[in-house]
């Protein structure tokens, strides 16, 4: 059974073509940093525009690498469709879904749609066994059992959760602030290394010393608080109060400033799953959303398999990144239950379960 699938919750306009829920047949995603690099972040009405105009090139691309012709069953036709309609930019979001309804109601075909949160949680399931569209291999038995703790690192979100199921991600914490990723790319603006940050920063850092800087940790309301993330204030360090954090042996150099702010930012994201393994005795681990492509966090994620002996999948970064595949792949087994998704439905920019709880 093959499921396209359509992602456009923020700045990438993606489409996918995947096979029983695991195999992925093609994948295309159309980048928009172009777009948004002088502005240093996404501009809601202008991704949505930039979408309106990449979503028809961009399935057509996914659908001919997948060998699938439109209307002719000979080319081993499309079963149903999953779009992306939940979280993410409203304008973005609306581009996708017409397109998806559109196109389900022309071909007669099912469709679904996908909370994208849990999509990249699914992530860790897809399949690539020659590596040819992903860049690297993904056996049929690379996936992770039933439930593992998922780390869903963007610019748009910062969230530890367990996925008990496909469809049932338990959040442990989220970020009562910024995202990861939106300190990322607000550091690259100060520093003037461009949009989008993260790898920026990440570049950058390799040639640095994270000694250089050490900048604060958060320190959040509750004591009991082991799961959620705050990134305000370690912005603010380094683009305002860099002085009070310095060590004066170090030459003040971006490449320096990137390395401890990097430091800073990824450990937290470790020190989190740490205490999320210690506390639920859960040890598959993996993570998700742009920042997992992020190579001291991969690197970090690697040290902790090691240390704690837990399975860690930290899928390439074309699947850590808003890709289609993850929305296909988790689509085709909602459609499974039978209960598509009703016309009616509609786009939601937010979730409660991914905000911070008081």
């Amino acid at each position: 059974m093959l499921t396209l699938g359509i992602e456009s919750s923020c700045d990438e306009t993606s489409a996918a073509v995947v096979e029983d829920g695991s195999r992925i047949r093609s994948l295309v995603v159309a980048s928009q940093s172009g777009v948004h690099a002088r502005y240093h972040g996404v501009v809601p009405e202008a991704a949505s525009r930039a979408h309106a105009e990449q979503i028809y090139p961009v399935v057509k691309r996914a659908l001919d690498e997948a060998g699938i012709v439109p209307h002719d069953p000979g080319s081993g036709g499309l079963t149903g469709i999953a779009v992306t309609n939940r979280p993410g930019l409203s304008g973005s979001l609306a581009v996708g879904l017409s397109f998806a309804k559109g196109y389900a109601l022309a071909a007669g075909l099912p469709w679904i749609a996908v909370d994208h949160m849990a999509a990249h949680a699914y992530a860790a399931q897809l399949q690539d066994p020659e590596g040819s569209i992903t860049g690297r291999a993904i056996s049929p038995d690379s996936g992770l059992s039933y439930p593992y703790l998922v780390v869903l690192v963007s610019g748009g979100h910062t969230i530890l959760a367990i996925s008990r199921s496909r469809e049932e991600l338990q959040v442990l914490g989220t970020t009562i602030d910024d995202a990861c990723g939106e300190a990322y790319d607000k550091v690259s603006a100060f520093l003037g290394t461009g949009y989008p940050g993260g790898p920026a920063i990440d570049r950058l850092a390799r040639d640095g010393d994270p000694r250089a800087c050490s900048l604060p940790r958060p320190r959040l309301n509750r004591n009991d608080n082991r799961y959620d993330f705050s990134y305000s204030g370690l912005k603010t360090a380094v683009v305002h109060q860099l002085e009070r954090f310095w060590d004066k042996r170090f030459p003040r150099t971006r490449e320096n400033i990137a390395a401890g702010f990097q430091k800073a930012a990824i450990d937290l994201v470790i020190d989190r799953v740490r205490n999320a393994i210690e506390d639920t005795g859960i040890t598959r681990v993996a993570a998700g959303g742009g920042v997992a492509a992020n190579s001291y966090l991969r690197s970090e994620l690697e040290n902790v398999s090691r240390e704690l002996s837990v399975e860690v999948v930290l899928p390439p970064p074309i699947l850590c990144m808003d890709n289609a595949a993850m929305v296909a792949g988790l689509g085709y087994h909602l459609l499974l239950t039978g209960n598509p998704s009703a016309w009616e439905t509609g786009v939601s920019a937010r979730i409660p379960a991914f905000r911070h709880r008081p």
